[in-house]
């Protein structure tokens, strides 16, 4: 399914990539979409945290990396016990993938793995270019009068 943004477009800025996100979602693989179950929270002004139910996977099984704005966890179960005999097996151990888009200057805080559930803290950090500030109304300054006869 393609979605026509163009008329978005006409009337926006800097909106470019909101198309080709709206586009991979509606194009993620739904089969994995449930595993493992997740939380995204909002824990403070510009503060994130998403948590991810990982039980059974340790620190070494667990990968995570930020590349283009796209958020990766990836968990890869190591070999498991050739001689357990199971007689009902609940406790989930595939290997997974789950993305996330992050919004432009979210980073990546740091990640721990607590009780097997995978807490990642993001933080939203506006640079001070891109921050509001107010522009004065006035007469022209003898400084910009000056560079224009130049």
């Amino acid at each position: 399914m393609k979605i026509d943004l163009t008329p978005l477009y006409a009337n926006t800025v800097g909106f470019d990539r909101f198309g080709s996100l709206l586009d991979a979602a509606l194009s993620a693989d739904r089969q994995s979409a449930g595993y493992p179950p997740y939380d995204i929270e909002l824990v403070g002004e510009n503060k994130y945290a998403i948590t991810l139910a990982v039980a059974g996977f340790q620190d070494s099984e667990v990968d995570i990396q930020v590349e283009q704005g796209v958020l990766t966890v990836r968990g890869r179960k190591e070999d498991h016990k050739k001689d357990s005999r199971y007689l009902h097996r609940g406790i989930a151990t595939r290997s997974f993938e789950r993305k996330f888009n992050l919004a432009d200057h979210v980073e990546v805080v740091n990640a721990q793995l607590d009780n097997g559930l995978l807490k990642i803290a993001l933080v939203k950090e506006i640079p001070e270019a891109m921050k509001p500030r107010k522009i004065p109304v006035g007469n022209v300054t003898p400084a910009i009068e000056d560079s224009s006869q130049a």
